[in-house]
């Protein structure tokens, strides 16, 4: 591994409850999931158990991404926690929803398997390595969360996302640790 592939320490750590806390200061009071294996006990249990989130669990991401959705047009904001094989797999409910039709989805992708502290794009998995390159094609804001210093671009981008009426993935590089 070379200097320019190292973003953040290996031993960095990245917290749920100050994710979740990011999460209801953006104003998002609905969070909807596919389970993800890189959020599941940092963040996505803690979600699931938190009384003043109102979760969803769907079975496919494209599901996610049209409830999304249908919560912005009543003025809800909403969160969609998936992980990034998800996304991908969905990729065209990204582009007709979010992108052509300028919905404000705001996506929370876990990047399963991503070795910490390295950037996505130097990944060696394939499939890591072409989120960004995709999402840069789409047009689609993105931004990684891998440590606890991240968790400060959450709430400007889900805003910034509503402003626009535009999506927003952030990216989350390293499995969270319980609150």
């Amino acid at each position: 591994m070379n200097d320019e592939a190292l973003i953040a320490p290996v031993d960095a750590v990245l917290h749920g409850g100050r994710i979740i806390e990011a999460i209801k200061k953006s104003g998002v009071a609905t969070v909807v999931t596919v389970p993800d294996r890189t959020t599941a006990s940092g963040l996505l249990r803690p979600i699931a158990s938190d009384p003043t989130l109102r979760h969803v669990r769907v079975c496919k991401e494209d599901e996610a991404i049209a409830i999304g959705a249908a919560l912005s047009f009543c003025d809800q904001r909403a969160l969609v926690l998936i992980q990034y094989t998800g996304l991908l797999d969905s990729i065209n409910a990204v582009r007709g929803v979010a992108v052509e039709y300028g919905m404000p989805i705001c996506m929370m992708v876990g990047l399963l398997g991503k070795e910490p502290g390295v950037a996505p794009t130097k990944s060696k998995n394939y499939g890591l390595r072409i989120v960004e390159p995709v999402l840069d094609a789409m047009e689609v804001d993105h931004c990684l969360i891998e440590t606890d210093d991240d968790i400060a671009r959450i709430v400007p981008a889900i805003d910034n996302a509503y402003a626009r009426s535009r999506p927003v993935v952030m990216l989350i590089g390293r499995s969270p640790v319980a609150p």
